[in-house]
């Protein structure tokens, strides 16, 4: 009798996109401490950002091709690994190699491998464990990555005032742990292996189908949408604010976080009694509006109020179009999540880049180059809206 089941490989799925979101807001959590302490520019802050998320679109495109031949449990096993060694060589190698952006640059590479095996495998694993409720299941696993992305800021904040942000390594150290372990508890639980792939959808189906196209162009404004607050605002708190680094980190992508988390679950509780398409739609609105109060306010209160809030509107967003495609397209192949990664990550590059563009042009105003994020839900709402005559969404 195995003393594992399902319920522990959808847990173990869980503690994965933890791993992934601590892959995604550990760095920029440290980008004011890298700049004085190893003398990086925002333009090398900002590829830091593209190569996080450049190296998951590559892994992404690339795992439809093995992942099935090689095994789930194997991917998943090497995701952690990757990301295991990442961490572990990121508190080494900025202090040992002459280039320090060098090594922040190799260890971030490593880890975010492990990231992108993640981002493709770990939905499929979920949408093939028994479940009543599949979109709810969704939404409830990308709610961890938002619980991960909170203890992230959450440690590394209580770490930072008593130990000094100079003793960051520690810190990336013990996630290099936390890594490790959570490959070693998925080799123990069971998983679904992918049936073969002609039962699926096919690849070069995949893009001859309208909603498919629409779907792509829905998660890469979820991702740019997503990260491009995200990723820059503790670095918007604590320079374009002007409040503490702790203050920072917990009122802004904490609370951003914590909202984002909370609307997951609320959708995970929803899903299955609402019309997805018009949630998503009001959604996007309310992005809109959040971007808006975060980069026109003139109080910093009200400004972090406005990147708690954004956390809340793209809560929905990358679960949802998931959920509505696995609707449509109920054979979904292991193509068909990567393409979707694909997708979402490289609206995760493009939006965090495309801001760090904007505001180096002008002359490092964070809140001035945010606003130019309304563009990604404003694509969104028309995207949605060409829908509206297909009822089964």
């Amino acid at each position: 009798m195995k003393l594992l089941n399902y319920k522990h490989t959808v847990t173990a799925c869980f503690i994965g996109y933890m791993v992934q979101a601590i892959v995604c807001n550990f760095a920029p959590l440290l980008f004011v401490g890298w700049s004085s302490e190893f003398n990086i520019s925002l333009p090398q802050l900002t590829s830091i950002v593209t190569l996080t998320f450049f190296t998951q679109i590559v892994i992404d495109f690339i795992s439809a091709g093995f992942a099935d031949k090689i095994g789930y449990k194997k991917c998943l096993i090497g995701a952690h690994l990757f990301s295991s060694i990442g961490f572990l060589l990121l508190g080494i190698l900025p202090y040992v190699m002459k280039n320090s952006f060098l090594g922040i640059v190799i260890s971030i590479s490593l880890y975010s491998v492990g990231s992108g095996l993640l981002e493709v495998l770990v939905s499929p694993v979920v949408e093939s464990c028994p479940s009543d409720n599949k979109a709810g299941a969704m939404s409830l696993l990308h709610s961890f990555y938002c619980w991960g992305t909170v203890i992230v800021i959450a440690v590394s904040s209580i770490f930072f005032a008593f130990f000094g942000r100079d003793n960051w390594r520690f810190l990336s150290f013990a996630f290099c742990i936390f890594a490790l372990l959570n490959g070693i508890f998925f080799s123990l639980v069971p998983i679904i292996e992918p049936e073969e792939e002609n039962k699926k959808t096919k690849k070069e189906n995949l893009f001859k189908n309208r909603f498919f196209i629409i779907a792509v162009i829905l998660m890469v404004c979820s991702g740019a949408a997503e990260l491009a607050m995200s990723q820059w605002a503790s670095s918007f708190a604590e320079t374009a604010l002007g409040v503490s680094k702790t203050v920072g980190d917990l009122a802004g992508p904490m609370a951003f976080a914590v909202l984002m988390g909370t609307g997951r679950i609320i959708f995970s509780k929803l899903s299955e009694k609402i019309e997805i398409r018009k949630y998503l739609i009001v959604s996007a609105i309310l992005c809109i509006i959040s971007y808006l109060i975060a980069c026109l306010s003139s109080s910093p209160v009200i400004a972090l109020i406005g990147c708690a809030i954004c956390g809340f509107s793209v809560s929905a967003m990358w679960p949802g179009t998931i959920s509505l495609t696995t609707r449509k397209m109920p054979n979904a192949s292991t193509a068909m999540f990567a393409f979707l990664a694909v997708a979402g990550d490289i609206g995760c590059t493009t939006g965090p880049t495309l801001i760090g563009w904007i505001t180096d042009a002008m002359g490092g105003s964070l809140n001035k180059g945010l606003i130019f994020s309304i563009i990604f839900p404003a694509i969104i709402i028309i995207s949605l809206l060409s829908l509206k005559h297909n009822k089964s969404q």
